[in-house]
């Protein structure tokens, strides 16, 4: 059945086209009537008009012609700059925040790099170390003192090279919800 639809609207559409040109045709012998009935009336008018104010009467309506199309093109001229200096101060502009917006997102990815590299020594223990050894790096040299101070360097001293060798403690991972925990 749905092939017979599909064969039956383009027939239907033909026998439309067809019935239209019919009532079209229809009305041609009214016109054609029509038409020599005015025929002598219009041959006489145009016999009896005066060639030079018909000449006039023409060149007046192709100067105003002229002026209108003179008119329309000197606007378009001046709209077709101003459109394409708007378009170009558009563009610039658009050039302009693109790049904007480029250096401000390449500086928020830095930073949240930063960030990240800042996080994952701290997760390994490698800020303490960096900060020891910056302290060590600005601390001065220690002077010659009394005797019993050099006693109570050295058990700095060794936990300073204990610190500096052995990583910090890592803390254990937490343990993630499951949905059987519930």
């Amino acid at each position: 059945m749905a092939i017979i639809e599909e064969l039956r609207t383009p027939l239907y559409f033909a026998a439309g086209t067809a019935d239209l040109a019919v009532r079209q045709a229809r009305k041609v012998p009214g016109l054609i009537e029509q038409i020599a009935a005015e025929a002598p009336a219009r041959i006489d008018a145009v016999r009896n008009t005066d060639p030079k104010a018909v000449q006039e009467k023409v060149t007046v309506q192709a100067k105003e012609a002229q002026a209108k199309v003179t008119e329309v093109l000197g606007s378009l001229d001046t709209d077709l700059k101003k459109l394409g200096e708007n378009a170009q101060h558009l563009a610039l502009r658009g050039v302009g925040v693109a790049a904007e917006y480029a250096v401000r997102a390449r500086e928020a990815y830095e930073k949240v790099a930063e960030h990240g590299e800042q996080a994952v020594k701290h997760w390994r223990g490698e800020a303490a170390e960096e900060i020891n050894e910056i302290a060590i790096a600005v601390e001065p040299d220690p002077e010659p003192r009394a005797a019993a101070e050099p006693e109570a360097e050295a058990p700095a001293a060794k936990k300073a090279a204990q610190a500096k060798k052995a990583p910090a403690p890592r803390k254990p991972a937490a343990k993630k919800a499951t949905a059987s925990d519930s």
